[in-house]
């Protein structure tokens, strides 16, 4: 009796051991299985396009998928054609990608790209820059990273930041950039815009182009006397400038050691930068007016510039502003892309995001998100001490308020109804027409 019982209990042992144990290992040979199957290729459920106005007339995509609670956002804000950008991806992208695996970025992207057989306008690309960012935020949110992680991870903490100091004269930029200076900025850029104004034969007001280089040489004179020497100082000058004044303009800011001269030439005067390399040491962004790469690989494999400042939604998003870093690299070229206010804060994190993972990042432009951009967009960037930092939330990190969205409606900011949406153009004093 007593040996029957002591196997009773030893057998009774082993079971429940057993009942203990396979299911560890079963649990083990599970979580193996789905490392090696990998994860299900989500597919497009449906495409929006968000339109709101919080302060600048701002296109976001968002993308679902067939997977509850999986979607993503990107920027497709162009510039001053916006209300051309909801038709571009609902009735032409849209019933392209519907179905589609969101993990095939490279492959969508192309299929975007080829669709229309005329290519780089900056609608389309613009287009197929919301289109390519919110798959990428689909990517981070699915494998819960931040965007940055999966193109291999940062290579610096965080981005050096220039920011602007407006002004109508230098003492006002100087005090401008002084208020800056106070809050950790350590870059300052100032517009030739400013201070330029004289009236035209047409009665309106124009561009003195003499007296703006003149105004501006002046800023750049106070600026120095009277700002600590490690404050940098860099100039946007929009191409408002004809090719020869540009070439004079670079040599005579030499001597002020700018970071950079912004647009000094137009897309159109691209050979003119080889006169500006070859009188003078200003270095030189250009970019922003670019979104077709016929133009940018030249000035960077020729090395005519220093650093190169695409518009990243307008080039085509987050994949082609990859390529453009990786190219640049290759020449020596540096990065600080176009950040201005018609873009949301998703674009900025993408360029902030390429500025993290890019080994020959040089700096990031970047403009203060006033309340109503922070009540819209949730996540957006830290700036501390004059450096952008990111956040380790996966995707982009931001969500998309679309009842904020909805209280800025396109139209609730006041227009130029003779130049609707237009770019605020100029004039010489015979009326001639200029950038």
């Amino acid at each position: 009796m007593k040996t029957g019982r002591r196997d009773f209990l030893q057998a009774s042992s082993l079971a429940s051991l057993a009942g203990l144990v396979m299911p560890i290992g079963l649990r083990a040979q599970e979580a193996a299985a789905r490392a090696t199957r990998g994860m299900p290729s989500p597919r497009i459920k449906d495409i929006t396009v968000i339109e709101t106005e919080p302060g600048r007339r701002l296109e976001v995509v968002k993308i679902l998928t067939d997977q509850d609670g999986l979607y993503g956002y990107g920027d497709a804000t162009a510039g001053f054609r916006d209300e051309l950008v909801k038709p571009a991806v609902e009735k032409y992208l849209k019933p392209m990608l519907l179905g589609q695996p969101t993990d095939r970025i490279e492959d969508l992207w192309h299929q975007c790209y080829y669709s229309s057989y005329y290519k780089n306008d900056t609608v389309l690309n613009s287009a197929i820059g919301g289109v390519d960012q919110a798959l990428w935020d689909i990517k981070g949110r699915q494998v819960g990273l931040p965007v940055y992680q999966l193109i291999g991870g940062k290579c610096r903490e965080a981005a050096q930041i220039y920011m602007h100091a407006g002004g109508t004269d230098p003492s006002a930029v100087v005090e401008n950039a002084k208020k800056l200076v106070a809050q950790g900025v350590r870059y300052i850029h100032v517009d030739m815009g400013q201070g330029a104004s004289v009236p035209t034969l047409g009665g309106q007001q124009g561009f003195d182009r003499e007296a703006a280089i003149r105004h501006m040489l002046k800023i750049f004179e106070t600026f120095r006397a009277e700002m600590p020497a490690e404050i940098g100082l860099g100039c946007d000058v929009h191409s408002k400038l004809d090719a020869q004044q540009a070439v004079q303009f670079c040599k005579d800011a030499e001597k002020f050691k700018l970071y950079f001269v912004e647009d000094p030439l137009s897309p159109e005067d691209l050979d003119y930068f080889r006169q500006i390399r070859q009188q003078c040491d200003t270095q030189i962004a250009m970019g922003e007016l670019f979104n077709n790469p016929h133009e940018w690989q030249i000035v960077i494999s020729e090395r005519l510039i220093d650093y190169i400042r695409c518009h990243v939604p307008h080039t085509g998003g987050f994949t082609q502003g990859r390529k453009i870093a990786v190219f640049a690299e290759q020449f020596g070229v540096k990065t600080a892309w176009h950040a201005p206010m018609d873009m949301s804060p998703i674009a900025h994190t993408a360029n902030l995001y390429l500025d993290l993972t890019s080994y020959n990042f040089g700096i990031q432009e970047y403009q203060e998100y006033t309340d109503p951009y922070r009540e819209v967009f949730q996540g957006c960037m830290e700036i501390k001490d004059g450096y952008a930092w990111a956040s380790d939330k996966p995707g982009w990190g931001i969500e998309v308020d679309e009842k904020a969205a909805a209280k800025f409606p396109f139209g609730s900011q006041p227009t130029d109804k003779t130049n609707p949406g237009g770019w605020r153009m100029s004039r010489l004093a015979d009326g001639t027409s200029i950038i």
